[in-house]
């Protein structure tokens, strides 16, 4: 009997990206292709965004039951946080070096840069702006969880099924039919991930096309300097820092890229991290890490561990200073740091989240904000590779936290891949 061919998940999305780029290029700046292909890219986005919560809070109550440790989940949620802070803070500090060393927006002729529209980004500036660390603690309790749900307000989502959790695991015998409904809406829920992922090549194909024909390729001349620091600081720290922390903990880095090598091709194509958060939950499971933890730190790593984001911040802010020949002392750099790590945090669902942030930030030192105009027509590019960090700095947390519980089974890891244990650490 012949062995049926079957072309993988990956390869499919990476045949849609092509197939994308090549009809955006096609046919670049005409209106049609948006017209044909964004209710493909709108339905396989709505169709993730549909499944996300459910999942959450299914996995996260079952985890939070079957630990049912007040003490040991706040420890858990103690070292996560602090272990965000100190990540997102290095990602800011090698987007300032990077920015400063290559120095991108030196001799940018701003004739020559098509001015992009940044009118979308202002009605949420504001709420960015007034945004402080007091606001974020405030919005992590809902007044209304089914409200919290449909805006998904992933901190408010994770504080109500954590309590709820608790709830279930202090009633001991009454609380099995609640976990047993939760553990049937997961599996449930995985099911239907599975099948919507099978929609992902053409949501891929959709939504690159779009990008590519509204901007084309050359638009990336003018600002070339910048896209491809931008890229080669993303690699830098993915490879060095993640690579090192991930070194630290007893995984190669390269083995967790080839864990998520589907999630990070589509979340590359999409410019969304959302798209693959089920996913990612499933196989940072599936390749060592407890349920309960997984569960916790990749859907609050959404919110405040936005590496890739912070990285480009930084690199744009010092860019867009450099383009007006504005000199920022160290003093103003330090400013820019301190209120980019607290403006990124708990955001996630502002639409164009790094984009606000950097329009209601740039001010601080001084910065003029109507230069991001001037990035706009390329941050759905840059936007690319930052989505990208998110997810692999996210996934990686999971095995941070779950090495420091002392919970990470490094023998399940080896056999994700069917390998020794040795070769995982």
């Amino acid at each position: 009997m012949k062995k049926k061919f079957k072309i993988s998940l990956a390869i499919q999305i990476l045949i849609g990206l092509v197939l994308g780029i090549a009809v955006g290029a096609i046919f670049y700046d005409n209106p049609k292709v948006e017209e044909y292909l964004q209710p493909i890219g709108t339905i396989f986005l709505n169709m993730i965004k549909m499944i996300v919560v459910p999942i959450i809070v299914s996995t996260l109550i079952l985890g939070v039951a079957g630990t049912g440790d007040m003490k040991q989940l706040g420890k858990l949620g103690v070292k996560t946080l602090i272990y965000f802070e100190v990540v997102t803070t290095i990602a800011i500090v090698i987007g300032l070096l990077a920015a400063n060393v290559f120095q991108p927006g030196v001799g940018v002729d701003m004739s020559a840069i098509t001015k992009g529209d940044i009118s979308q980004y202002l009605n949420t500036t504001e709420e960015v702006q007034s945004h402080g660390f007091a606001d974020t603690i405030v919005s992590i309790v809902p007044t209304n969880i089914i409200s919290a749900m449909a805006n998904t307000n992933m901190l408010a989502v994770i504080f109500f099924s954590v309590l709820f959790g608790l709830g279930v695991a202090s009633i001991g015998e009454r609380g099995k039919p609640v976990l047993a409904f939760f553990q049937g809406t997961a599996d449930a829920m995985f099911w239907v991930t599975n099948t919507v992922m099978k929609f992902a090549p053409l949501g891929v194909f959709a939504l690159i096309g779009i990008t590519v024909s509204k901007f084309g390729l050359e638009s990336l001349i003018p600002l070339g300097k910048l896209a491809i620091l931008v890229y080669l600081a993303m690699i830098f720290f993915i490879v060095v820092v993640l690579g090192l922390i991930a070194k630290m903990v007893g995984i190669n880095i390269f083995r967790l890229i080839r864990v998520l090598k589907d999630e990070l091709i589509l979340a590359f194509s999409t410019s969304s991290s959302e798209t693959v958060l089920p996913k990612v939950m499933q196989k940072m499971e599936k390749f060592g890490s407890p349920k309960d933890v997984v569960s916790f730190v990749v859907p609050t790593g959404y919110s405040f561990n936005l590496d890739g984001s912070t990285l480009y911040q930084a690199i744009a802010a010092i860019f867009i200073a450099q383009m007006y020949g504005i000199d920022l002392s160290i003093l103003d750099q330090i400013t820019l740091l301190l209120v980019l790590m607290v403006t990124s945090k708990g955001i996630a669902g502002v639409p164009g989240v790094s984009f606000v942030v950097l329009l209601a930030t740039l001010g601080s030192v001084g910065i003029p904000p109507e230069g991001l105009a001037f990035i706009a027509g390329i941050d759905r590019i840059l936007d690319m590779a930052r989505t990208v960090v998110n997810v692999v700095g996210n996934s990686l947390a999971t095995v941070v936290m779950s090495k420091w519980e002392g919970r990470f089974d490094y023998e399940k890891a080896a056999n994700y891949f069917d390998t020794p244990e040795e070769s995982v650490k």
